[in-house]
């Protein structure tokens, strides 16, 4: 990689870093508000001791909270530290993929044709949303055992629309073809699931596995397969490690939405590698 490529490594990390602060910002509103029914964009945020709306200087991701040191300005009262872990969490988050499309991004500029550095960008989009959208997941269904439908089922049409521009771009119609076909699959095999054991997997969870199927049979069939094992065998151990140290029963229940989503994104980062690997111990690669 020469300088002008770490140039845009750097850039593309810091500018996708600095937007996570600002979705996370967002996403604590999301979290708060949408298992409760609310409007994510009315009213205004406020203090939920005193009422007292929150001014927009004190509104800044991460600045407001250090200024403010963790109090409502108003009344004083703590303002959870979670706010800012949300907002410090996304932010790696946006940066690493960030990092991670900026070498593609770079290369692109090499071709003569603007668009496919146009297609390599809205796959980073497409993933950021994901992010975004597995962070909102993560959260609410510890807080409520709930995977809400207006944060799932939008991310279909979301996925779909921007790997299909893709496509149309690139001509990669067969990589949208795995992508969908992903999404059958899991799908599919979580409502088998659920089906042998109803009350320990939700139509939430089999919802869920379909954006996942979408996003991670984008990038191959690796990536889905170890992002579905992935999270089968963390929230195993999880539960394990909970009943070593009594913290839970044998039919204490645990939400499994955290782990598929956990299981994601260990498929999106290290899918293809890992799979290779193994098909290469095992002689198939």
């Amino acid at each position: 990689m020469d300088a002008f490529d770490s140039l845009w490594v750097a850039f593309i990390a810091t500018f996708a870093g600095l937007l996570g602060l600002v979705i996370g910002s967002f996403l604590n509103v999301v979290v708060y508000r949408v298992p409760a029914g609310k409007s994510i964009v009315h009213p205004p945020s406020a203090c939920p001791n005193c009422g007292a709306t929150i001014r927009p200087w004190d509104n800044i991701p991460v600045v407001s909270w250090l200024v403010l040191r963790g109090k409502c300005r108003d009344c004083k009262a703590p303002i959870s530290p979670r706010y800012i872990l949300v907002e410090l969490a996304t932010g790696v988050f946006f940066a690493v993929l960030g990092a991670w499309y900026a070498p593609s991004i770079a290369a692109s500029t090499d071709y003569v044709s603007p668009w496919i550095a146009v297609a390599v960008v809205l796959q980073l989009v497409a993933f950021l949303y994901f992010a975004a959208v597995s962070v909102a997941l993560f959260l609410i269904d510890i807080d409520t055992h709930r995977l809400p439908d207006v944060l799932v089922l939008p991310s279909y049409v979301v996925g779909i629309v921007l790997f299909g521009v893709v496509t149309i771009i690139l001509g990669t119609w067969v990589d949208i073809l795995i992508a969908i076909v992903s999404a059958v699959a899991l799908g599919v095999f979580y409502l088998i699931l659920a089906l042998i054991r109803p009350g320990g997997m939700g139509l939430g969870d089999v919802k869920l596995a379909g954006v996942i199927g979408l996003f991670l049979g984008w990038i191959g069939v690796g990536s889905v397969v170890v992002g579905a094992f992935s999270a089968f065998l963390l929230g195993g151990l999880f539960s394990i490690g909970l009943m070593i140290f009594r913290k839970a029963g044998m039919k204490a229940k645990i939400p499994f939405g955290p782990w598929m989503l956990v299981g994601a994104w260990v498929g999106v980062f290290f899918g293809e590698r890992i799979a290779a690997a193994y098909l290469a111990v095992i002689g198939l690669n």
